[in-house]
């Protein structure tokens, strides 16, 4: 097709003239088209265009931004529902008494800490929420999550203190949790040490607006499964602009578009500030965030500037501010929210035609432009706009200023997040900038201010709090029970494998089928992967439970008609989350918080390589806790050396040390088939029965071996159960017990096959050794810990004795203590002082390689011929036995010893 050429002959004047012209004719066109056919077909129109011109080459370039001016124009902003003078005074006062609750709390102990800034910037933007959008658990399918920024805390306070739910004596325990009555009130959202308040902790950055999203697809897929009524609940992530800098914050937004969350709002706060300065001094934080969300698919709403602008901006034909909004920078800005009016006058209004907009204006008149994030007709249009909007989810980016209203110590200051204090001069000002029937005198004794119960202010929190469902924050836990499997559900497992070599990986998997196929709980069990399905050996489940797509399979799969078909459904049951480990345990936390948040106690069991556990995702395990996770973390592909030709970065020998570190959740390392079936029986029973608020990290290994049964010797099944749980037991004696020389071996998880295997090479040198399954070494430690404090906390009573203790006591467990995991040393090494003979460690430190496994246990001394080098050595230093026979050993079974440590290599 031959392109039109230029308008030849033409001089430039001319040209502008005509392009003038020709442009107002498309405009014109454009304008008829909107008044007489409506935004829908304008857009389409637009749209079709836009396809013509890149056919025929046009070089139309792809914008991510919309001019630096509110989304929603003034003409389209709905009549505000509430009432503005009484909500403007409730509002006041709930600022007062956040920076009282956390000045009070320094002046008690300078520098306990709090902060001030943060809900300075963010209170409209809350209350507006609190007053018309967030629902509570009154309105049932529809009651909203709210993840608040964790610094906000102390306006959210603030405001249940105006509500009559905490006292004065509560609120001066801000960061106070021992006080002996236990009401004190956390930092930060932590519904650990709150339990009956917050619902989600969000302080550590990065993982609000994660677990957010992934909680707005869980609600879908409870509602897609049938689990949970089908609703209009919203989940709102209150996000900080610097906390954007998190790669969790921004992760999993291209999810959330492709999964059509629609029940997600982000209210991405832009004061412009981090903790230490500008969040983008040289460009415009807001543009950035807007290119950002619109190129990963969601909803932008800009609430960049206030109602007083729209009055300039209504008289200027000429669209000399529009030009001036854009070259303006965040770090321009912070000057006219710190210095004011002047400032804003000399600085912004800075050409003759933006000067003559102004003409007549005081810098009192100036001082009342302001943000859009803190005119409450404004944030009220965005949301509305918001919880409408279909298809996408939606971010609304108000632009605020940290410390606002607080003076010239904190407002738009570097320093504004850490000020924790303000003066009798602040105060009094502040008292006067809110208008508060406040004395100087209570203004220097920094008291609360609680209008009377029967004040319009009040009633009128109380009546909305009421209509939108009742109070939030509230965590209210009310579940169905669900009648879980025991006994003979597991039987099999207590029976072995039968000559079949199994892994326990495999073994979980059959576990979870089992437990997938149970009519009382099978709809409950959630298993979830990040795109490891068949190296777990959990692709059989596939077509069976489908794995969830809102979408359903509007495909044919190129394996249709094979019996593992891949199969997706809209009422999947597997989570198959690709890979993303933060957001395949975001997807977990939803799941295990399924029980407290919308009453649905589903199981989660989330399948993952070991080495990727732990390590990559260990603050969202912490944030687990916090939350009152309850669920199965099973590492797979466990040990240091099970993983044969992987190498450094895949071989796990640390998640077990890792875990320790977590107070509620219970860490496993099982041998056996029935060890892992023991744990997620009596796990599940503790978590969804009993209520008890923990879950359980549990190693699975990739090695296939012969299942043994539970042992049969004289012990009932139970005693062995409840070994298991308590983290050990005698799994073999030895055939020798009359033996003058004696061993207990101590063995988990991958490195069982080595001690056994050592048993009949220590007979070679007259040693008899017994077995210990050893299944927790925390479960041991942690107990022997708690008798050592009984104990020296009650020095006149008879000691206790701890159960690892009484177990391996001389006198039942005769002879020396030997190790051997396939983890780090440090592990067994915590029990030593708490039993009355040394422990002797074998474990794996240091990097991996890429070997098989024999060579690996070789190279990590773990494997056989270690474990009776150690044995015969703790001998020698036992008194047991001379230096010759250890030397013999060292020769007989070919080791070096000269060969450098395999933490050092």
């Amino acid at each position: 097709m031959t392109k039109t050429p230029p308008r030849a002959g033409l001089s430039s004047q001319e040209r502008e003239q005509l392009n003038s012209i020709e442009t107002q004719e498309w405009l014109d066109s454009l304008a008829y088209v909107l008044a007489n056919a409506g935004d829908d077909r304008a857009a389409q129109l637009l749209e079709d265009l836009d396809h013509y011109a890149y056919f025929h080459g046009a070089p139309i370039l792809f914008k991510q931004n919309t001019p630096y001016i509110n989304t929603i124009d003034v003409s389209a902003q709905p009549e505000y529902p509430g009432n503005l003078e009484l909500e403007r005074k409730i509002r006041n006062a709930i600022r007062w008494n956040a920076v009282a609750m956390v000045i009070r709390a320094n002046k008690k102990s300078d520098g306990l800490g709090g902060h001030l800034s943060t809900y300075a910037s963010s209170a409209e933007l809350l209350e507006v929420g609190f007053n018309h959008f967030f629902r509570g658990h009154g309105a049932g399918q529809d009651r909203d999550l709210v993840f608040y920024q964790g610094h906000a805390s102390p306006g959210v306070y603030a405001r249940s203190f105006l509500e009559g739910r905490f006292s004065e004596a509560q609120m001066d325990r801000f960061r106070r949790e021992l006080s002996p009555d236990g009401e004190g009130l956390s930092s930060y959202p932590h519904p650990w040490l709150m339990p009956h308040y917050w619902e989600f902790p969000t302080v550590s950055m990065g993982l609000g607006p994660i677990q957010a999203i992934y909680q707005a697809r869980y609600i879908k897929y409870l509602e897609n499964r049938g689990l949970k009524p089908v609703g209009d609940a919203k989940v709102w992530a209150f996000v900080g602009d610097g906390e954007m800098d998190e790669p969790q914050s921004i992760g999993a937004l291209r999810f959330a578009a492709y999964e059509n969350l629609d029940n997600i709002v982000f209210v991405l706060n832009a004061n412009l500030q981090r903790l230490d300065g500008p969040v983008r001094a040289n460009s415009k934080v807001i543009q950035e965030f807007e290119a950002l969300f619109r190129g990963a698919g969601w909803n932008v709403i800009k609430v960049v500037w206030d109602s007083k602008w729209d009055e300039l901006l209504q008289k200027d034909y000429n669209g000399e501010i529009v030009k001036r909004f854009e070259t303006l920078v965040d770090g321009e800005s912070q000057r006219y929210a710190a210095f004011g009016g002047k400032e804003l006058r000399e600085g912004f209004f800075n050409t003759p035609e933006l000067r003559a907009l102004i003409e007549g204006w005081t810098d009192a008149d100036l001082e009342l432009l302001n943000r859009g994030g803190h005119d409450v007709n404004k944030i009220y249009a965005a949301y509305e706009a918001a919880v409408r909007h279909r298809g996408q989810p939606t971010v609304i980016i108000p632009r605020t200023v940290k410390g606002y209203g607080l003076g010239e110590t904190a407002q738009a200051r570097n320093v504004s997040h850490q000020v924790k204090k303000l003066d009798f001069h602040a105060m009094k000002n502040l008292r006067d900038l809110l208008e508060l029937p406040l004395t100087d005198e209570q203004v220097e004794h920094l008291e609360y201010y609680r209008p009377a119960s029967d004040s319009p202010e009040i009633k009128y929190m109380l009546e909305r709090r009421e209509a939108l469902g009742g109070f939030v924050p509230e965590r209210i836990v009310n579940y169905p029970h669900p009648t879980v499997p025991t006994g003979e559900f597991y039987e099999e497992f207590a029976a072995g494998s039968k000559g079949r070599a199994v892994s326990t990986t495999m073994a979980a998997v059959q576990i979870m089928s089992k437990l997938l196929r149970d009519k009382e709980i099978g709809k409950l069990v959630v298993p979830i992967v990040p795109d490891e399905a068949r190296t777990f050996g959990m692709d059989a489940l596939v077509p069976r439970i489908g794995i969830y797509s809102p979408r359903g399979q509007t495909y044919q799969p190129v394996d249709a008609g094979s019996l593992m078909a891949y199969k997706e459904a809209k009422d999947g049951q597997m989570l198959e989350e690709g890979l993303t480990e933060d957001g395949a345990m975001s997807s977990w936390i939803a799941a295990a918080t399924s029980y407290a948040n919308h009453g649905v106690p589903t199981i989660p069991f989330y399948v993952f390589y070991s080495m990727f556990g732990m390590q990559r995702i260990g603050d969202l395990v912490w944030a687990a806790a916090d939350q009152r996770a309850r669920g199965f973390l099973f590492g797979a592909t466990a040990g240091r050396t099970t993983l044969a030709g992987e190498g450094l970065q895949h071989q796990d020998g640390n998640s077990l040390l890792q875990a320790y570190v977590v107070p509620t959740l219970k860490v496993y390392d099982p041998a056996f088939a029935y060890e892992l079936a023991v744990i997620v029986e009596r796990g599940i029973q503790r978590m969804y029965v009993d209520d008890i608020e923990e879950f359980y990290y549990v190693t699975i290994d990739n090695e296939n071996e012969v299942q043994p049964p539970m042992p049969e010797d004289g012990r009932s099944h139970e005693e062995i159960r409840d070994g298991i749980m308590r983290g050990m037991y005698r799994f073999q004696a030895s055939g020798k017990g009359d033996a003058e020389l004696r061993a207990q071996i101590l063995s988990s998880g991958p490195a069982m096959g080595a001690a056994l295997e050592a048993v009949g090479k220590l007979e070679a040198y007259g040693v008899a050794a017994d077995v210990w399954s050893v299944t927790s070494y925390k479960e041991l430690h942690q107990e022997a810990l708690l008798v050592q404090r009984h104990n020296m906390l009650h020095p006149t009573e008879e000691p206790k004795l701890s159960y690892v203790a009484s177990q391996l006591s001389r006198e039942n467990a005769p002879g020396v203590l030997i190790s051997v995991s396939d983890y780090v040393k440090l592990g067994a090494d915590g029990l030593n002082g708490h039993l009355d003979r040394k422990l002797w460690t074998l474990g794996t430190d240091g990097f991996g390689r890429s070997e098989a496994r024999e060579e690996l246990r070789d190279f990590f001394e773990v494997d056989t011929n270690h474990i009776v080098l150690a044995t015969l050595y703790a001998l020698l230093r036992d008194g047991q036995v001379t230096g010759d026979v250890v030397q013999k050993a060292i020769t007989d079974l070919g080791i070096d010893p000269e060969r450098v440590a395999p933490v050092l290599r």
